[in-house]
């Protein structure tokens, strides 16, 4: 489950460590109660040398935890002069630490883990709740359905197959992209609860390469599923730490003979090319403010540097915690059995089958047939099922899952940030703060799926009552200085119209996490990597 953060980024002082379970707070419309603390571990990790990875295998390293005062509200824990002593310019922005504070990382490598948060009641908890409807609302349910648009009909008895695979992206996709986006693969989860012609689903995870916050929501999704009562399958040919995260949370997990299972603990590495540019007659000239900011590291040295490799052994000690605590309370194992299992290497198939970690050993087309004789449908040539693809254009409007005239707009920044669009980019890959401001107060209505001028659309629903509320969901390592300014500027001047609540994907980190301070209300996975912990600009010299 994800955790309330309540940010205020300064003034941190030292805590000792714990945990505690925390429901995730989706949306308050209102002003929320002041939330006592939160805890988060920051960057404080150390390893000498510089080439090998770092592991994490055991959890043998202690933790640093850090409460953050909890900000109720950006007009009364902040001034606007306090806030502006946390700009600075550079390639990275963020509030660069003071002497006396501690704050999270900030850029693609650099970032701290929300560890734990303590509520000081009043908030909702967001937790999904099967609701059963009525006669009448049941009645409807199934007339729509009768009178469904063709892309919209399912077969009674159905499974839903999904494919879980690579980047799982936080943007929309359109129905013509392959694979399909974060948001549509929980609606999905929701939609199939509540569909009475789908019996479960059929999970086929492969390699993933998203990060866990993305993975952390999957699986509660996933949870929240089986509260309905229907049953999901997993099938994993090729099974990681992330692939297994998912697919043990799922009733039943299926490899093939041949499968590829390597649960041998947590690495990463880096590579750098000062020696290399030394050698072609290129001096990178790199300047930061806050000594754990490891941007431009790659470009400046030949190794990985003390603070750097202290900041990743304490990132990597957090996730591997938590993996180790839910497998544990998942699979009915102790943390000493799971490391023991993980510290002996490779391992059989047939070992994972005997020892409780995998449900059956089947190929694929075994597991649908099985599936095939569970639903009754012997008589029919192949299992009824219905594409994810397809799902996804089944409205929940068609299964009863309209909401009310009041609207909440969402608003998705992903990407790196920068002032403008360059010729070159990707339109979703990237948050473009500086856009069309003018040309939409003048023209009107804007493409709400079009995410990248995160101002115009601010601009838009700070003037229309249409929206009563505002969901940012951000999942950016940061960027340009200037323009994740602007956006502060815009996203808290809409927060003094309505309630702006902001959602942390994977990453929020630097101007990711700027932006995010000016909303009164902050919610993260409990694996978010989040905070500032300087800022840096450079350039190369011939």
């Amino acid at each position: 489950m994800s955790k309330i953060l309540l940010l205020k980024p300064h003034h941190a002082v030292n805590h000792s460590t714990g945990r505690r379970a925390l429901s995730t707070l989706l949306l308050s419309p209102y002003k929320p109660p002041l939330s006592p603390l939160l805890h988060i571990s920051p960057s404080l990790p150390s390893f000498s040398s510089p080439h090998p990875p770092l592991r994490r295998s055991s959890l043998s390293s202690p933790r640093r935890i850090f409460p953050v005062q909890a900000l109720e509200s950006s007009s009364t824990a902040r001034t606007d002069d306090e806030d502006k002593e946390s700009k600075a310019g550079g390639e990275d922005d963020g509030a660069p630490p003071s002497s006396s504070s501690t704050t999270a990382a900030s850029g693609p490598d650099d970032g701290v883990l929300v560890e734990k948060a303590s509520l000081d009641g009043g908030l909702p908890t967001g937790q999904f709740e099967m609701e059963e409807f009525g006669w009448w609302k049941t009645f409807v349910v199934k007339l729509r359905m009768l009178f469904a648009f063709p892309w919209e009909r399912v077969k009674k008895g159905s499974v839903l197959t999904m494919k879980l695979r690579g980047q799982i992206s936080d943007q929309l996709k359109s129905r013509f992209a392959s694979g399909l986006s974060l948001p549509q693969i929980c609606e999905n989860f929701i939609k199939a609860a509540y569909d009475s012609r789908v019996s479960g689903i059929y999970l086929q995870i492969e390699p993933l390469s998203c990060g866990w916050g993305k993975l952390d929501e999957i699986r509660r999704h996933i949870l929240d599923f089986k509260k309905s009562g229907k049953f999901i399958v997993s099938y994993v040919p090729i099974c990681g730490e992330k692939e297994y995260y998912l697919a043990c949370a799922c009733g039943e997990l299926y490899v093939p003979p041949s499968a590829y299972v390597a649960l041998f603990g947590l690495v990463v590495q880096s590579s750098f090319f000062g020696g290399v540019l030394e050698k072609v007659g290129i001096e990178p000239q790199i300047q930061r403010i806050g000594k754990y900011k490891s941007a431009g590291d790659q470009l400046s040295r030949k190794s990985m540097s003390k603070e750097v490799c202290e900041m990743l052994t304490s990132l990597l000690d957090g996730i591997y915690g938590n993996w180790l605590d839910t497998i544990s309370s998942t699979q009915g194992k102790t943390r000493e059995e799971i490391e023991e299992f993980i510290n002996t290497g490779v391992y059989q198939v047939e070992r994972l089958k005997q020892e409780g970690w995998i449900t059956n050993i089947m190929y694929d087309d075994e597991v649908m047939s099985m599936l095939k004789e569970r639903l009754g449908q012997k008589d029919k040539k192949n299992l009824l099922i219905v594409d994810y693809r397809k799902y996804s254009r089944v409205r929940k409007w068609t299964l009863g899952l309209e909401g009310g005239k009041e609207q909440i707009a969402i608003i998705r920044a992903s990407g790196s940030i920068s002032r403008t669009r360059s010729p070159l980019s990707i339109p979703s890959s990237s948050i473009v703060g500086e856009q069309l401001i003018e040309k939409i107060r003048t023209e009107g209505p804007y493409n709400w799926h079009d995410v990248i001028a995160i101002e115009t659309l601010v601009f838009l629903l700070s003037d229309t009552q249409r929206y009563k509320a505002v969901i940012l969901r951000i999942d950016s390592p940061g960027g340009d200085a200037l323009a994740s300014d602007l956006m502060w500027r815009e996203i808290k001047l809409l927060a003094a119209t309505k309630p702006v609540i902001v959602s942390m994907a994977d990453v929020a980190a630097s101007g990711g996490y700027y932006m995010a301070m000016a909303a009164g209300t902050i919610v993260a996975e409990k694996l978010t990597l989040t905070g500032s912990i300087g800022v840096v600009t450079g350039e190369l010299m011939a």
